[in-house]
């Protein structure tokens, strides 16, 4: 389905793909800031609406502009999930990819980063506007960043399999939305948390660290073909969100520990934020 607007967004990205030689952002692009638009609606409008009709008990006791917001990129984290999650297992079919895991190209790819991209970005500038922690627009921003190469093309076998890994965002999300609607420490809760710990574990650090060995082994066959900065940032970047993946493990077992069981040491951080998530995807995958 074409819309009117497609082509003169396709005119704007053609200088922007030439000058960072991204070929296929071009054709990507309307889809790009379609999905920013979406993402954007959500925060402001969509999820203020429905969450003040669905909670109003819970949504309306919230005060601060901070945990409004809060709660709004929760919703936006959610939202994200179960549109990028069909697109990217989508990609786990293409032959072309599997021929080329670091130079294929699938128009399927396309789709799912260009998704991907637009939420990000809605990302780095929500992280911009409403700062609250340096780790935030990091996070953004270099997610669209490195998702962005995926138009080059580059990666484009790494980057559908490594955004799965948002599938246990599903609940960490439930988890603290179970927080703010008063069911800390219930059946709910708990039963919620095992699946988050599984999900968590399974995807990110099992199926993590499968993809990493292989991720880095199609990095050293190509050693010749890529530049030493490439090759360092891609592979340290990856092996330093696997160690955070590891790292949120641990910090998430405390945090469902200390709802239901009082002796439980307090952390000394916080578990991720819920687009954390796609930072660890987007930044692995690269």
């Amino acid at each position: 389905m074409s819309l009117p607007t497609d082509e003169p967004l396709r005119a704007i990205a053609q200088p922007i793909a030439r000058l960072l030689s991204l070929p296929h952002l071009p054709d990507h692009f309307p889809l790009l800031v379609y999905a920013f638009l979406l993402f954007t609606a959500v925060h402001l409008v969509v999820s203020p609406f429905v969450s003040a009709r669905i909670f109003p008990q819970s949504y309306g006791k919230l005060r601060s502009r901070r945990a409004i917001n809060q709660w709004n990129i929760q919703v936006v984290s959610l939202f994200h999930v179960f549109i990028v999650l069909p697109l990217a297992l989508a990609c786990f079919s293409s032959d072309a990819l599997k021929a080329d895991k670091l130079w294929g190209w699938d128009d399927r790819v396309g789709r799912t980063v260009s998704v991907a991209c637009g939420y990000f970005l809605w990302d780095t500038l929500d992280a911009i506007i409403n700062f609250d922690d340096a780790g935030f627009l990091v996070h953004g921003a270099s997610c669209l960043t490195l998702y962005m190469m995926a138009f080059r093309p580059f990666l484009g076998y790494y980057a559908p399999r490594f955004l799965t890994w948002e599938l246990s965002t599903i609940f960490l999300n439930i988890h603290r939305f179970l927080d703010k609607t008063g069911h800390t420490g219930s059946s709910a809760q708990w039963i919620n948390g095992v699946i988050l710990l599984s999900t968590f574990f399974s995807v990110r650090i099992v199926y993590g660290w499968y993809l990493t060995v292989d991720f880095m082994h199609s990095l050293y066959a190509a050693r010749h073909e890529l530049s030493t900065f490439y090759l360092l940032a891609f592979a340290l970047g990856n092996l330093t969100l696997n160690a955070l993946n590891a790292t949120w493990f641990y910090k998430m077992i405390f945090a469902i520990r200390k709802r239901f069981d009082a002796e439980t040491k307090p952390l000394t951080a916080a578990a991720p934020r819920e687009g954390d998530a796609a930072s660890t995807n987007g930044a692995a995958a690269h």
